[in-house]
């Protein structure tokens, strides 16, 4: 009985070791599961990050006033986004024939990496701003300001900027009416017009509207309120 006894306990003992073992083994695996799960998903949450950012640089390089904006992404697009501009000189120019109306010749005055293309428009024509060779550091808007009075400015649009992303692209406004600024007459849109590049030291712009209206789009500026 002795011996049975020691035989008993002997194989317990052992029996017990072996569950041991068997747990550990499991507790193992289980960790390595989880490592192994963990790294899946931050992989994944990685790429669908990567994704997200794509999708937004691709909203942000489409993101557009209104159709007030024609835009490039960086330097590599500045060739797309020149040309894209240019076909909307030659539309303008083709609209100007049929009119039987000659612009101004475009001058394209700097104030640093940016220029607008003349210093006098007349309602109806575009205002046309190009930004080229922004430094990595520069960040700011350029603000549209048109006059009240001789002395206050009000501002009509507002384009941000920043080298960081987005090194060059061009962009263009047309002064008209509009119930949200609240501009009902051409004569609100009239005077000298200033542009600032806010969050740098680039000495403002400025350019002259005149009451003279494009030929064919003097319905545009029939009083609105």
């Amino acid at each position: 009985m002795s011996f049975i006894s020691n035989t008993f306990r002997d194989f317990k003992g052992r029996y017990a070791m072996v569950d041991r073992r068997i747990a550990l083994g499991i507790l193992i695996i289980l960790g390595i599961v989880a490592v192994a799960t963990t790294v899946a998903s931050t992989v994944l949450l990685t790429e669908e990050d990567h994704k997200a950012t794509m999708v937004e640089d691709a909203a942000d390089a489409d993101d557009t006033d209104g159709d007030d904006a024609i835009t490039g992404k960086d330097p590599k697009t500045s060739k797309d986004a020149t040309a894209k501009i240019q076909d909307k000189l030659n539309e303008i120019e083709e609209k100007n024939m049929k009119n039987d109306y000659t612009p101004k010749e475009r001058e394209w005055i700097s104030s640093g990496p940016f220029q607008i293309d003349r210093t006098e428009y007349i309602l109806g024509e575009k205002v046309f701003l190009r930004i080229g060779g922004l430094q990595f550091e520069e960040k700011g808007q350029v603000t549209f300001l048109r006059p009240l009075n001789d002395t206050h400015y009000s501002v009509y649009a507002t384009i941000p900027f920043d080298g960081a992303s987005k090194p060059a692209f061009n962009y263009y406004i047309e002064p008209r009416l509009s119930l949200s600024k609240e501009i009902c007459t051409l004569e609100e849109l009239t005077g000298i017009w200033l542009v600032d590049f806010r969050g740098t030291d680039h000495p403002s712009l400025k350019f002259k509207v005149t009451g003279q209206i494009l030929p064919g789009d003097e319905e545009n500026y029939e009083p609105i309120c």
